[in-house]
């Protein structure tokens, strides 16, 4: 596939959108279509959080609120089925303490949700029910066997679902059009909706599927050199892509990504993508995956479509939740067993990322 270098921390101190996540994660579930290879299965046994029976109380929060150990277990647990990486942070106190600041804030949002939004947010929810019940039921040991490796029941994902959507729908039906349309003039005077037309022949240093090495760069640079010449006497770029790209996402297309995201791409071949001029064939360009011979058909602006508003919306409803968690939470806390993260932690090594892409990535 085209060279991509978006990722995500799967966790940091910072305020992560867990339910957001977790849909994301089963999107991309969803689309391969097998279980991720190596992810870890989830132990059955409580959280590394969980001391003390399940109807301890860890937090209480104004206006009545409480979280039993079990409801903190489930919450995390069905996130962690999802998120399987989220295992090797249990015992974490900042990270114990993140997901509590989530828990809370989703049930205090989402409580505040009217009606229309909950129904609009039921039928979400039963389709995205209905799509979990049947990726897992193909699972080896089925729907079953994931609920009891996790420790969970399939009521505890129905509800942080309900949770999740009732605070979203909320949050989304408080942005304004005008709030929409300034954030996208400002996203698009910074770039963030470039896209480009751009055909490509890679000279790969290593195999796609395997990693093994190829060529030298010295050999694929002269590779590159020599389609470039053949592409300069007139040679077929569709055809020659076929016979030499090393792009197994685009060799048969003619090389060609059609009006892509060029934020997706690696450093080297967005800014060729961004600066080459227009239907010219390029000298090869280098990076990390090798070299690249490139022709930049089209480069335009993305428009302002029902999709883009939505995803726009989207981004600022999230937005307007941080600022929530982060200023409020604070003030609705009333108290909190969880241990506390240590005041001056020793530097740890930062956690493998993830390639979650975004809904919106081509």
């Amino acid at each position: 596939m085209l060279p991509n270098h978006t990722s995500k921390r799967l966790f940091s101190k910072k305020w992560i959108l867990s339910m957001v996540a977790l849909l994301l994660a089963f999107s991309v579930l969803s689309a391969c279509g097998s279980k991720k290879e190596g992810a870890a299965t989830a132990s059955p046994s409580p959280t590394a959080a969980a001391t003390g029976k399940p109807t301890d109380v860890i937090a209480t929060y104004k206006e009545g609120g409480k979280i039993t150990r079990a409801e903190f277990d489930s919450f995390i647990n069905v996130n962690k089925m999802f998120s399987p990486q989220l295992a090797q942070f249990m015992a974490d106190p900042a990270f114990q303490q993140d997901m509590l600041k989530q828990m809370v804030t989703f049930r205090v949002l989402s409580a505040k949700a009217d009606d229309k939004v909950k129904a609009d947010a039921d039928k979400q929810v039963a389709e995205q029910m209905k799509a979990i019940t049947d990726y897992f039921g193909k699972q080896e040991g089925g729907m079953d066997k994931q609920l009891k490796d996790n420790g969970i029941e399939l009521k505890d994902i129905e509800s942080l679902m309900k949770m999740s959507f009732y605070t979203m729908g909320s949050m989304e039906g408080k942005i304004t059009d005008k709030e929409v349309q300034d954030s996208y003039n400002e996203q698009a005077a910074a770039h963030a909706f470039d896209i480009a037309t751009v055909s490509h022949i890679l000279i790969s240093l290593k195999d796609a599927a395997t990693q093994k090495d190829l060529r030298t760069k010295d050999e694929a640079l002269a590779r590159a050199k020599e389609v470039k010449g053949k592409l300069d006497q007139g040679g077929d770029f569709a055809a020659l892509a076929k016979e030499y790209s090393d792009d197994p996402g685009s060799k048969d297309a003619g090389g060609t990504y059609k009006d892509a995201d060029i934020n997706q791409w690696v450093p080297e071949f967005k800014d060729a993508a961004s600066t080459l001029p227009l239907n010219k064939i390029s000298d090869p360009v280098e990076s990390s995956f090798g070299y690249h011979v490139m022709k930049v058909e089209s480069r335009s602006t993305k428009q302002l479509d029902d999709t883009l508003k939505t995803q726009i919306k989207s981004q600022l409803a999230e937005k307007s939740l941080t600022e929530f968690a982060e200023k409020e939470y604070p003030n609705l806390i009333e108290t909190n067993n969880l241990p506390k993260p240590e005041a001056n932690p020793a530097p740890a090594a930062s956690p493998a990322a993830s390639p979650a892409a975004s809904p919106a990535a081509k």
